[in-house]
């Protein structure tokens, strides 16, 4: 009885795994690769993305100082790419912050607003505005050649 319970359990274990990981890879992603340059500072962004998400990554050179560099990865709605950026800092320790890009006229503004924690996940305040003018990066599509 305990051989028949357990082949079963691990049937439907199979059935799940594979129902799950069969949805993958149905969604086209497009490669995008974008660059923002404030002073001395530059941003570099390599995206995959669809209609409704995006991973990637995200480099930050500090000039003189170091580079941030890590994964991005979110939900899009709209005109507005909303997710979260684990990166590694040039002080060495990692960190996880909100992130929001608002695309308009083939360019991604990078959005500030007021971070407060969910589930002890950093996020922007839902009851506080995103603000994209005065964006510290504004990114602008690199076209590369395949």
């Amino acid at each position: 009885m305990q051989k028949v319970l357990t082949t079963i359990l691990s049937f439907i274990l199979f059935i799940i795994i594979f129902s799950c990981n069969s949805k993958e890879g149905k969604e086209k992603y497009q490669r995008a690769l974008y660059r923002a340059v404030n002073q001395k500072d530059t941003a570099i962004l390599e995206i995959n993305i669809n209609d409704k998400r995006f991973f990637g990554r995200y480099e930050i050179s500090h000039y003189g100082v170091g580079k941030d560099s890590g994964e991005v990865r979110g939900d899009i709605k709209g005109d507005t790419l909303r997710g979260d950026y684990h990166y590694l800092t040039f002080g060495g320790s990692w960190k996880r912050v909100p992130l929001a890009l608002l695309k308009k006229d083939s360019k991604l503004f990078l959005g500030k607003g007021v971070v407060g924690t969910y589930f002890n996940l950093p996020c922007f305040v839902p009851d506080v505005p995103i603000e994209y003018h005065n964006s510290a990066f504004i990114f602008e599509e690199i076209k590369t050649e395949k």
